[in-house]
């Protein structure tokens, strides 16, 4: 159903140009030639010429009509098909592959940044990929793209409706940065904490000093491989005993697993305690996580109860940093495997417990913001998804008088 004051176009008809793809073929990647883009160039953050494969003059003359102006758009055909990106002033004059198709908006109809948000919407979406088909190719054809159904509102509210997701999006932009600094940040804390190279004070305000010692994992604690009650017996499962396996380390600490074990199927598992550190070492190497309440695990994880002389958050830490060398343990095998003997002779090394104590603390502290990051950048990413359902649908309209605000 069309919304009140709205309009329902199929795609070409809202083009001053006919929708079209670019070069077939571009030949030598010429240092000094025309900027080609590519579907993986739509993927980047940045669509940055030096990045981008170069043609020939006269391979661009040949693709005139598929030169970019500004304010085009552009949209993947194959791969990733429909992404699209929105040309700017740094893109105007370079072309595109065969990959991607050219799409010049009517700006007595539409305006092209809300163009690009109604193209990325769930409906033109869903439409898209209807058309698809059952390709091998996995490709949208021109013909099938240009009959793409898209509903558009009046120009002021377009501009209203773009506006608001555009506020989201930058939102999202600077959290995603902040994200990003936050984890490099860790991951220099790691780098100078975990190897001695930066000394942190004690309680009384006098740097920890002292060599470090290299302790095996076996000399840190006691090493305990999972294992799985057996699976024709539905009785040892569906209880409410937590059962691990690499798919629940989704974070620092695991708890209230996928699978769970009976009381009976406990009794045949390994159950460890809380607080021991979970190691995967068959397949994918070098995940762990800390146990939060006693559990079993399967085969794959080896759990390290750590002994009360070492922190069992620092060993944590110091596994994540030294995951490199359990890769190299492993091997290049089809499914590499660390096994426990391998794995209890890993050598790794320690300040005393108090020095141990105080690194885990701080990079805790850096784990807690990165976390606090990444759920409020997943919040910000489910709200303008609601936002983008309910704006580019019209079920709930914009004001386009001076204020800014959503009318409900």
């Amino acid at each position: 159903m069309v919304p009140k004051g709205w309009s329902s176009w199929i795609l070409s008809d809202i083009c001053r140009k006919q929708i079209s793809y670019g070069i077939v073929q571009t030949g030598d990647n010429l240092p000094n030639g025309i900027p080609c883009l590519r579907v993986v160039d739509l993927t980047r953050d940045v669509m940055r010429l030096e990045d981008m494969i170069k043609t020939s003059e006269e391979t661009n003359k040949a693709y005139r009509k598929t030169i970019l102006e500004k304010d085009e758009i552009v949209m993947a055909l194959r791969g990733e098909i429909g992404l699209a990106r929105l040309i700017d002033d740094n893109l105007v004059g370079a072309n595109i592959t065969r990959g991607l198709a050219r799409i010049s908006p009517e700006t007595k109809v539409v305006l092209p940044e809300f163009l690009l948000w109604e193209l990325r919407s769930p409906q033109f979406r869903a439409d898209l990929i209807r058309r698809v088909g059952g390709s091998a190719l996995q490709e949208i054809s021109l013909t099938e793209l240009r009959k793409v159904r898209t509903l558009l509102p009046p120009l002021l509210e377009q501009k209203k409706i773009a506006q608001i997701l555009s506020t989201w999006d930058k939102a999202i932009s600077v959290t995603e940065k902040l994200l990003v600094n936050s984890q490099r940040q860790k991951k220099a804390l790691m780098q100078q904490l975990l190897t001695g190279n930066k000394r942190l004070l004690d309680e009384n305000g006098v740097r920890f000093s002292g060599e470090w010692q290299s302790l095996q994992i076996s000399d840190i604690g006691t090493v305990v491989t999972g294992s799985t009650p057996p699976k024709n017996d539905s009785d040892n499962y569906g209880g409410d005993i937590s059962w691990a396996t690499a798919e629940d380390f989704v974070g620092k600490y695991v708890s209230n697993t996928k699978i769970k074990l009976s009381e009976q199927g406990a009794k045949k598992a390994r159950i460890v305690p809380k607080g021991s550190i979970l190691v995967t070492c068959i397949a994918s190497i070098g995940k762990n996580a800390i146990a939060d309440e006693n559990m079993g695990t399967n085969q794959q994880i080896n759990s390290v109860i750590v002994r009360g002389s070492n922190s069992n958050e620092f060993f944590y830490y110091q596994i994540e940093f030294n995951v490199k060398t359990l890769l190299t343990l492993a091997g290049t095998t089809a499914v590499p495997i660390i096994n426990k003997s391998s794995f209890e002779k890993v050598s790794l090394k320690f300040p005393h417990f108090e020095e141990q104590q105080k690194i885990a603390d701080v990079l805790s502290a850096a784990d807690a913001e990165i976390t606090t990051l990444q759920k409020k950048l997943a919040c910000l990413k489910e709200e303008k998804k609601a936002l983008m359902q309910q704006l580019l649908t019209g079920k709930r309209r914009v004001k386009v008088e001076a204020e800014e605000a959503v009318s409900a």
